[in-house]
């Protein structure tokens, strides 16, 4: 299965339904009127995730304060996102989707290669909507150590 990449900039955002590591229900429904941004990670723990993670936690306050939620998203289970947020501290939501729902919604879910190897994974992406949920960014190969400020940036060019 390759990366289907049907989503584009100015599309509507996939409405989804997902628990977070604590097993409480996120509905995007809810982000209508609120700036968001949902990034779609590999691996809880590795060390590409662990970089990127770190990189939202030491700039969600201002994340916050500009108004903006974020949300990442990986196949793993809650109880692996719970461990991850307490080694990590981090400080926002981590939605379980295990059976690539919103994964394959938002289609990062494709064929991927590494180190000679070849499999099907998810393709580190994130979606940056408007408060209308209209996906104003696509960043499609973040910044692992800068991914905030690449998000920070995408809404300052749409006020």
């Amino acid at each position: 299965m390759s990366k289907l990449k049907f989503l584009k900039v100015g599309d509507k955002a996939p409405m989804f339904i997902a628990k977070d590591q604590n097993g409480e229900a996120i509905y995007s429904s809810d982000l209508i009127g609120k700036k968001w941004a949902i990034y779609f990670y590999p691996k809880d723990s590795t060390p590409g995730c662990t970089m990127q993670a770190c990189n939202i936690r030491d700039n969600y306050t201002s994340l916050v304060e500009k108004g903006i939620h974020i949300f990442g998203v990986s196949a793993d289970t809650e109880a692996s996102h719970q461990k991850f947020i307490e080694k990590q501290q981090l400080n926002f939501p981590l939605l379980a989707d295990v059976d690539k729902t919103i994964i394959e919604a938002y289609g990062v879910w494709g064929h991927k290669k590494f180190m000679g190897k070849e499999y099907d994974g998810i393709h580190r992406t994130t979606f940056v909507v408007n408060e209308k949920g209209i996906i104003i960014g696509i960043i499609d190969k973040p910044k692992t150590k800068a991914h905030a400020e690449e998000i920070f940036e995408i809404f300052e060019k749409e006020n």
